[in-house]
């Protein structure tokens, strides 16, 4: 696989350090590098682009308002040496954010995660809502998979395609999480972000920004799913 990627960062060696690093991933093919949101939009507009390396703190149009502009990117990642802006990117389908100085071991973990992100939008089967009691199954390939309710730690959207967590194995279904839990059997998942919903018995601890999970998996809060968090206490 090779991922069409642009880089948009208005600091030339910011620029120069991320080009640096995304060479050293052949599945990261750069096709282009801007120092300003507008003419990464134009180019954006005519071709397409797989992977979007975005700072967020750009002169004239911020990088969030490229990336409200830019939705059919399947796949973006801030890179910015603001962390308070990481609730508000995770909002707008952000698949990782990271903060400068970039570090290369965290680089590299992100783009585990692009490459793990887009062979699951080209393996994804569709979600088989045979649900009967407290099973549903999960349709992967040519066999279906039987996965208990009460195990599901969390649901993580990912566009139309959504991971259903276990402490065993990350199932995916070609279903949006908001069709999901419409489904009578997900009434115990309460949703607190746009891309995210827990259940209520695995939740160890509630932050500000973020639940932790008992197997320690962090889950950002969205602003607008705040009230939700009354369901879990």
């Amino acid at each position: 696989m090779k991922f069409n990627s642009i880089i948009v960062d208005d600091n030339e060696i910011d620029r120069l350090t991320l080009l640096c690093y995304a060479k050293k991933y052949p599945v990261l093919n750069i096709i282009g590098i801007f120092s300003c949101a507008e003419e990464a939009l134009v180019f954006i507009n005519e071709n397409k682009i797989d992977v979007l390396f975005l700072d967020i703190d750009l002169p004239g149009l911020s990088g969030v308002e490229l990336r409200k502009r830019a939705q059919d990117i399947p796949v973006c990642i801030f890179i910015t040496s603001h962390p308070e802006f990481a609730v508000e990117s995770f909002e707008l389908d952000t698949l990782d954010f990271i903060v400068k100085p970039i570090n290369p071991i965290r680089f590299e973990s992100a783009i585990k995660r692009v490459v793990e992100f887009m062979e699951i939008r080209q393996k994804a089967d569709l979600f088989e809502s045979s649900i009967g009691g407290d099973v549903i199954y999960i349709k992967e390939g040519h066999e279906q998979t039987k996965v208990k309710l009460h195990d599901i730690l969390y649901i993580e959207a990912l566009k139309d395609y959504s991971l259903v967590i276990t402490s065993q194995k990350r199932h995916c279904v070609l279903a949006s999480i908001g069709n999901i839990l419409k489904e009578i059997h997900f009434q115990s998942f309460i949703r607190v972000h746009r891309s995210f919903a827990v259940q209520k018995q695995f939740v160890q601890q509630i932050n500000t920004h973020d639940l932790i999970l008992h197997n320690q998996a962090i889950i950002p809060i969205g602003r607008s799913f705040k009230d939700n968090l009354n369901l879990l206490v």
